[in-house]
């Protein structure tokens, strides 16, 4: 059986395009025919992605669907199921109104699917890139349980808080990337018209330069003269460290880093604490079983390090032992963090404690950013006027010691 993309026109007249396996290409028309659809245009899945790859959409690449995208999308999916509107006719009116492209797309062959019979977790599943591990588990649990609307519920709340928590950290890095940038500009263009005009009064006076006035004309020849030496330099430390940071041993040692460094050690440990304790009560309350719901929190993580620490704890866990014990061995979780879900296993409300953490964590994360974005803004501007600062000096203090010769002379 073969995978194809299709492009056709609905009974409403409206394109609409989508992925479906088929024994044949006659056998897809004659299936999507029976749906209201007239195809336009069909051809295998590996010829589509070979032609999207030479032609490369800028449109569908700025319109990717983001978290905020999918967490809108499951609040209304949500609420369409409350008001007990069947899931077909839900879907139907979530693709009228959904605006990004794959997004739309996947919701179609999503309800064609369901259309057929399949279930919706297994539909989901074929658009992995969107609809991740949570996601699909999520609803799993929701189908199982009857309870699919409230489940769906809690996953847009659960999407919404971690796009909240990626906004926080993306604005506290906003500012310091912009002044790295402005202050880049501000040193190339000293470098390629400042100090090269200033360097030859230097040579017509021939004067003996002090050493960091030296050094600032070197760097200014390698900006005006190599540039490309420059570039390419830096262009390989940019390719060698993504290489590095792609081996496993160069992600462990990286994400070692980030968990132990000053100041952004505490900020990712604070950050992974809430997306865990968020993560892992919103499964347990949809049902899922704990080995399962720790496995998907685990790939939510994202650190490596982190990683390895609940899956630890899922194989301790599947021997008997508590989830506390485990997570508190590691000594990567707070202490808080463990005597809490530690609370919650004796007490039978782990996902209410879970719940506590994970909002802690988020007043934790929301002070420490605000306080790191005072910080930096003073810290980036004392940088910049210092580099600008020094390279003024570098210059102003040959051509003051030229002027007293002159007077003197």
């Amino acid at each position: 059986m073969a995978v194809f993309a299709w492009r056709g026109v609905n009974a409403a007249g409206k394109e609409v395009k989508g992925i479906d396996d088929a024994d044949s290409p006659k056998a897809l028309r004659a299936t999507l025919r029976r749906q209201g659809v007239l195809v336009t245009q069909l051809e295998e899945e590996s010829a589509a992605r070979k032609r999207e790859a030479r032609n490369i959409n800028l449109k569908r690449f700025f319109s990717r669907v983001s978290m905020q995208d999918l967490a809108l999308t499951t609040r209304q999916m949500a609420t369409l199921l409350k008001a007990g509107i069947p899931l077909v006719e839900a879907l139907d009116a979530l693709i009228e109104q959904t605006e990004k492209e794959d997004l739309r797309n996947a919701l179609t062959n999503t309800r064609d699917k369901v259309n057929e019979g399949i279930a919706f977790n297994t539909a989901l599943k074929a658009h992995s890139k969107i609809f991740g591990d949570l996601y699909t588990n999520m609803v799993a649990a929701g189908e199982a349980s009857g309870n699919l609307d409230q489940v769906l519920a809690r996953l847009a709340d659960v999407l919404e808080a971690q796009n909240r928590l990626k906004g926080k950290v993306s604005s506290a890095l906003a500012y310091p990337a912009v002044m790295m940038v402005m202050t880049f500009l501000v040193v190339t263009v000293m470098m390629t018209v400042v100090v090269p005009s200033v360097s030859a009064i230097f040579d017509d006076f021939g004067q003996v330069l002090p050493w960091y006035t030296r050094a600032l004309m070197f760097v200014s020849t390698l900006f005006t003269d190599y540039w490309y030496l420059l570039g390419a330099g830096i262009a390989g430390i940019v390719y060698g460290f993504k290489r590095w940071h792609a081996s496993p041993q160069g992600r462990k040692t990286w994400d070692l880093f980030m968990l132990s460094a000053p100041i952004v050690g505490s900020l990712t440990t604070k950050v992974a604490c809430a997306r865990f304790a968020r993560t892992l009560a919103t499964l347990l309350r949809s049902g899922v079983p704990v080995l399962g719901a720790l496995e998907i929190t685990r790939n939510v993580l994202v650190n490596t390090e982190l990683m390895r620490v609940v899956e630890e704890a899922r194989e301790a866990i599947r021997e008997g032992e508590s989830i506390a014990k485990p997570l508190a061995r590691s000594k990567r979780f707070p202490p808080i963090v463990t005597h809490m879900i530690a609370i919650g296993e004796r007490s039978g409300e782990l996902e209410a404690m879970l719940e506590n953490v994970a909002d802690a964590y988020d007043d934790q994360v929301d002070t420490q950013v605000e306080t790191m974005s005072s910080l930096l803004e003073p810290a980036m501007i004392l940088l910049m006027g210092g580099i600008t600062g020094a390279i003024t000096g570098a210059i102003l203090m040959p051509l003051m010691q030229m002027n007293e010769f002159v007077t003197g002379g």
